[in-house]
């Protein structure tokens, strides 16, 4: 049944969308799709449930990818990444001077260009060159990275039978993950907001675990991406602070913010007006060119009514982050799910009501939310101590019980 209504989904975007590259994956994966539902329905277990997955992968992944790579084509998104790597390696940041349209801003952090910078060493000569120098395939690799990385913390050299099987199930549910529309159709369009997603869900494992450190870390890495990372800081810290203690959560934060800024300050240093007219202004309407992100959402319904429109989404928006950051001191989340709810809730209102925003963002949320049910339920509940020896927490990271 799911294969089916993907399939549907997916065949919906060739007779609809006027983006040629949305096009050429719903005509790629509607095939894969029906392939994957045929199979399920024909062919007796376990291939019934290996076989679908696989076709999937392959018509919703594997073939759009390699074709839109190996053609040049790709959302506007790829072309700017790449771009910014190539500014970062030649002038230390990623934003130009005095952008003359569009194309040519960059409202992504300085982290970002990094996924860039392989084409400036790999050129476009020839197809290896092609594919290994596109940006979407670094964010992909980044991305399925963060996934592994996240079974393997949640695992923490456990052993036995038990993990075995919870590895199975991990790698069943990645793949179907993987070949979902809301993976498969960013992965092969654009990629830019996978990065992200991994990070964040990487960073939940790592509190997770207690590993307040490396769950810092990360999140650096995360915020020096996107100012939508932003709002994962505090739901990690609370996690960490209702799991492990106050200290552990400091010392993520502090983490946090000490590793962002060498991330981001030298290219802020070199362009400060730059970069906030193309990573602030730019993306919430407030640039001197309009940003393409215009879908019909409430936010954008109330720019487009005048300033005070424009001050009225503004002020939604801060009601809505105050609300959710009240919801994390009253209630913190003691779990993965809980905590990647609390993220995606966050994260939706901020798509929703931002001045600019596209449908595609919502994505994001969706993500975390199948990743903290879907695969991170393939972890036994693991037993958790605290630095105090008198200490001791169950948390589970299928979201079950404190």
């Amino acid at each position: 049944m799911g294969w089916s209504l993907a399939a549907v989904w997916a065949a919906v975007f060739p007779l609809v969308s006027d983006v040629g590259t949305h096009r050429v994956w719903g005509i790629c994966a509607a095939v894969g799709y029906t392939g994957a539902a045929v199979a399920a329905r024909v062919l007796p277990r376990p291939r019934a449930v290996r076989v679908p997955v696989a076709i999937a992968l392959a018509g919703a992944v594997v073939l759009p990818l390699l074709l839109l790579v190996l053609t040049g084509q790709a959302q506007s998104e790829v072309d700017v990444i790449e771009r910014s790597g190539r500014l970062l390696s030649e002038r230390g940041t990623p934003y130009l001077d005095a952008p003359r349209q569009v194309e040519e801003y960059t409202p992504y952090l300085p982290g970002m260009a990094l996924l860039g910078m392989p084409r400036a060493l790999f050129g476009e000569h020839g197809w290896a060159a092609r594919y290994f120098g596109d940006a979407r395939v670094w964010c992909a690799v980044v991305f399925l990275a963060c996934l592994v990385a996240s079974r393997v913390v949640v695992r923490r050299g456990r052993g036995g039978a038990q993990v075995r099987r919870g590895d199975e199930r991990f790698g069943a549910a990645m793949a179907v993950l993987i070949a979902s529309p809301v993976v498969a159709l960013p992965l092969c369009v654009s990629g830019v907001d996978l990065p992200l997603a991994g990070l964040c869900v990487l960073a939940i494992a790592c509190a997770v675990r207690g590993r307040a450190v490396a769950a810092g870390l990360v999140l650096a890495a995360a915020c020096s991406l996107k100012w939508t990372a932003w709002p994962a800081i505090p739901v990690v810290v609370a996690l960490l602070g209702c799991a492990w203690g106050a200290r552990p959560a400091l010392r993520s934060a502090a983490t946090a913010v000490v590793g962002t800024v060498p991330l981001v300050l030298p290219s802020a240093l070199l362009s400060p007006g730059p970069m906030v007219q193309q990573v602030l202004a730019f993306p919430t309407g407030q640039g001197e060119l309009e940003t393409p992100a215009a879908s019909p959402l409430p936010g954008r319904l109330l720019a487009e009514q005048g300033v005070m429109g424009w001050a009225a989404a503004v002020a939604l928006l801060v009601c809505g982050a105050i609300a959710v950051g009240v919801s994390l001191v009253v209630k913190p989340p003691s779990d993965a799910v809980a905590a990647a709810d609390r993220l995606a809730i966050g994260l939706a209102i901020a798509f929703l009501l931002a001045p600019a925003g596209r449908f595609g963002y919502l994505a994001l949320p969706v993500l975390l939310v199948v990743w903290a049910r879907w695969v991170g339920a393939s972890e036994p509940v693991p037993e958790l101590e605290s630095g105090a020896a008198t200490r001791t927490a169950a948390v589970s990271i299928a979201g079950g019980r404190r």
